[in-house]
């Protein structure tokens, strides 16, 4: 073999070898390009692949293109995804008491969400982890009120509503039939519509969402206290993870995390922007007396019980939050 030959099979070796190793990451998320969400997550990627010099590239699938969360973990499961950006009631199979900051009426306010958080993130990543789901820290999606066409200060007035809930999440249904009421299951897409034509005349979302999907504009009221909490997770399954060398997983690692950190820390401030935003777009906040606001606490606490019944979640990490949460207020 001449020097030339010899060279350019050495350099087709090597050219080979690296592709050999290079692994790719498929990622679906429900956020369509462009979003800053996923600017951020494509610029994890960019510092992923840089610094593992192209062995780990990271592919997004945005604006639900793989499906509802059903589809996406089926493709996760059968190797034509490895991941996927979720709200974490779709990971409840794996670690169904990640479902307890989403209980109903649960917190009065962001300070309370961080002195649980701060005790609980690390629990409820170890319970993904133990089902088989790498994830990078709890992701906040917000508050979601009650909004409404006519004023809701009560129970009695919520369970006169023509509540709409998202398709493909059976928590919230089950939250809404603790509380006694037969929401009106629609897909997202199909929200606006409704709204125009009466099928539906209240919905619950955190304030980012009601107004980049106009949502605002058919409704007149928002009822200040948080229904229910809502965060999501970038998450890879185990099996693609452990593929990585340990030198790519702390890289993988440490670029997940900023990026989780990074959205996190954002969405508080769009949705805390977006609030006060809604009252300059003509919304009415109607403030829950304390006589009513109390009544709300206690179905809340009813409902909640119901939903330890129906083993959405565990008495025992319910209990943990209210003793952080009784901690936290009378510190107070």
């Amino acid at each position: 073999m001449t020097p030339i030959r010899m060279l350019t099979a050495g350099i087709f070796l090597a050219v080979t070898a690296l592709m050999a190793q290079a692994e790719e990451l498929k990622i679906s998320t429900q956020y369509p390009d462009g979003n800053a969400v996923l600017n951020e997550l494509r610029r994890a990627g960019e510092a992923i692949k840089t610094q593992t010099d192209g062995r780990v590239d990271i592919r997004y699938y945005p604006g639900g293109v793989m499906g509802d969360d059903q589809a996406v973990q089926r493709k996760i499961r059968i190797g034509q995804l490895q991941g996927a950006f979720v709200q974490s009631g779709a990971l409840a199979s794996a670690f169904r008491d990640s479902q307890v900051l989403n209980a109903p009426l649960l917190f009065r306010d962001y300070d309370e969400v961080d002195a649980v958080r701060e005790e609980l993130d690390g629990d409820i990543e170890q319970g993904f982890d133990e089902g088989g789901w790498k994830t990078f820290g709890l992701i906040e999606a917000g508050f979601a009120y009650g909004m409404s066409q006519q004023p809701i200060s009560s129970m009695d007035t919520l369970k006169a509503q023509k509540l709409w809930l998202p398709a493909n999440d059976p928590f919230s249904e089950q939250i809404a039939r603790a509380f006694g009421i037969n929401p009106i299951v629609l897909n997202i897409g199909d929200v606006l519509t409704a709204l125009q034509t009466g099928a539906i005349d209240a919905i619950v979302a955190p304030p980012v969402g009601a107004i980049t999907l106009q949502w605002y504009s058919r409704v007149d009221y928002l009822t200040d206290a948080p229904f229910m909490y809502t965060y999501g997770v970038l998450a890879l399954s185990e099996r693609a993870y452990s593929g990585l060398s340990p030198e790519d997983q702390a890289i993988v690692e440490a670029e997940f995390r900023k990026a989780s950190e990074t959205i996190d820390q954002q969405t508080r401030v769009d949705n805390l922007r977006s609030f006060a935003a809604l009252e300059t777009l003509g919304i009415d906040i109607v403030e829950p007396g304390d006589a009513d606001r109390a009544a709300l606490e206690a179905e809340s606490e009813a409902a909640t019980r119901l939903l330890i019944e129906r083993d959405q979640f565990s008495a025992d990490i319910y209990q943990k939050v209210s003793d952080i949460l009784t901690r936290h207020r009378d510190a107070l």
